[in-house]
């Protein structure tokens, strides 16, 4: 059964939201055959990055770039990982107060190096969550998840 890892720093209510809209998504009855398997940011591993075929990412924008967390996920898994995961599925979501490009860039240019291959663009969103964008986060937990069927 194909397995979708979902990598997240979720340290706020706006991003709880967010992370709960995406694991709806994903989770959805209509998706079938896929093992859906949530990991904090601090504790996801290699191992569990292996054992993925694909991998959603979600990440507060913290001063213009990646949380720690997950930076400190990507450092963990990054050269463990970078032979056996290339060319896996992967989407993201990246929530800040302010501007996420910064955020963006840098999930672009590790995903790039690791060779990953978006499903779809990393949602980029700004301010509290309303309907809307937990709305685009169920659509990208589900497109993921389905891109795996």
């Amino acid at each position: 059964m194909p397995r979708l890892l979902i990598v997240h720093h979720t340290p706020s209510p706006a991003m709880q939201e967010l992370f709960e809209a995406v694991v709806s998504g994903a989770t959805d009855p209509e998706i079938e055959g896929v093992e859906v398997v949530r990991r904090p940011a601090l504790s996801a591993t290699a191992s569990d990055v292996l054992e993925a075929d694909g991998y959603l990412l979600g990440t507060p924008a913290n001063i213009g770039y990646i949380s720690g967390a997950l930076k400190h996920f990507f450092d963990t898994i990054y050269y463990p990982c970078l032979d056996a995961t290339r060319g896996r599925p992967f989407g993201a979501y990246v929530h800040g107060n302010l501007g996420t490009e910064g955020a963006l860039k840098a999930l672009r240019d590790i995903t790039t190096g690791l060779k990953w291959k978006p499903v779809v663009e990393p949602l980029s969103l700004t301010g509290a969550p309303d309907s809307a964008a937990r709305q685009q986060c169920w659509e990208l937990g589900a497109t993921v998840a389905a891109s795996l069927m």
